[in-house]
């Protein structure tokens, strides 16, 4: 019989957090490697989504929708960043951020279209280009000065006659960097001269740390026009299991990204869609809180690791720690966190199987500090036995 699965999707088995969960139930680790909260989302908008499922909105939405929350996005985005897009017609609800991607690449990009991606990236990128029939293109994220950045020339180089879009995600899963303001105008600089499409996953956009601020990259001179900004309610509301995101672009860009989403999943979970349109209006409070919560969470786990024997690299974003384990005598990643659970009883997430170049992130390991404080300390404890 001839292999049921298509070729361009061969090389995408079971996903690594999958695996990665399976390991932490079947040893009882701790697991440090999938990014979702222990802990739930602000009280009030949670009793939001009760109150529209007992209120009978249990229905299908409309498509791009419900307009509580398209009207919502469209005053985040006025008010946070200055950015206007009219809520019928420039925003689109999504099934969380991933489906946003997906449909994006799919909308805009032809077979044969070449996208940039700065590796490590988050594993669903190259799975949403291998269905486009689109060719992704890698520019290595590598430390420097305690961060992950880009080099500017290499981006520049990455670009050919058949590149269609670079993909930008900042804050930036797995390495927590945050690109900065000169980072992202080489990124815009460059969109500009090569008529380039942006295409960019801000999901993490209100998890930033020590004063590092979120700089959208539509924001930028000429960039509004030709950027698709995703992102979603799952990390800012620490609601993942909703799977409520957003696309916010120019009217072409959103009617091309609507026109594939609507036979992906057509629309999605009106509760949840009333309820984040209320957190996004009501509950930005809460969420500074958390952030607060986080930058402590990461501080402690830090400490942690480093007493462990772990070279640290300090976040500015996200929910993700990056660990050095060749302290430890280590130098493959991959190697090392599948057992981990054995020798401590913790899970950690292989940073190299988000790169093309795995020898670029063979070093590190990727630890989650979206746990609650017992649950880190209990960790902590336990990588004291490497």
């Amino acid at each position: 019989m001839r292999e049921p699965l298509v070729a361009r999707m061969r090389e995408f088995g079971t996903t690594v957090f999958a695996t990665m969960t399976r390991l932490a139930v079947e040893t009882g680790s701790i697991n440090l490697g999938q990014g979702f909260p222990d802990t739930d989302g602000p009280e009030e908008m949670l009793e939001r989504a009760v109150e529209a499922i007992r209120g009978g909105f249990n229905q299908y939405p409309p498509g791009p929708g419900v307009p509580e929350l398209r009207h919502a996005v469209s005053e985040h985005q006025k008010d946070g960043y200055g950015l206007d897009y009219d809520p019928d017609g420039e925003v689109l609800v999504t099934v969380g951020a991933t489906e946003a991607i997906a449909a994006a690449v799919l909308a805009l990009c032809e077979p044969g279209d070449e996208v940039i991606v700065f590796e490590p990236y988050y594993d669903s990128y190259a799975a949403a280009i291998a269905l486009a029939g689109a060719v992704r293109v890698p520019v290595p994220l590598r430390v420097d000065a305690g961060r992950f950045a880009f080099d500017p020339g290499e981006l520049a180089a990455a670009v050919s006659p058949r590149t269609r879009a670079i993909l930008v995600n900042s804050p930036h899963n797995p390495t927590g960097t945050v690109f900065t303001r000169e980072e992202l105008a080489a990124i815009a600089d460059l969109c500009e001269a090569r008529d380039l499409i942006a295409i960019t996953d801000e999901v993490y956009e209100h998890l930033t740390f020590d004063g590092v601020e979120h700089l959208p990259l539509a924001t930028f001179p000429g960039m509004r026009e030709r950027t698709v900004t995703i992102s979603s309610a799952g990390k800012t509301f620490s609601v993942t299991g909703w799977k409520v995101g957003w696309v916010c672009a120019p009217y072409a860009m959103v009617s091309a990204v609507q026109a594939v989403k609507q036979f992906m999943t057509f629309t999605s979970s009106a509760p949840w869609q009333l309820a984040v349109a209320y957190g996004l209006r009501h509950d930005m409070d809460w969420v500074a809180s958390q952030r607060a919560s986080l930058s402590a969470k990461r501080d402690r786990l830090m400490a942690g690791l480093a007493a462990s024997g772990f070279e640290v690299l300090r976040p500015a974003g996200t929910y993700f720690i990056q660990a050095d384990i060749r302290p430890l005598g280590f130098d493959d990643g991959l190697a090392f966190a599948r057992r981990l659970p054995e020798r401590a009883g913790v899970v950690a997430i292989p940073t190299q199987v988000f790169y093309d170049h795995p020898e670029y992130g063979a070093r590190y390991v990727r630890f989650a500090f979206c746990k609650r404080d017992d649950v880190i300390d209990e960790a902590v404890e336990r990588l004291k036995r490497l």
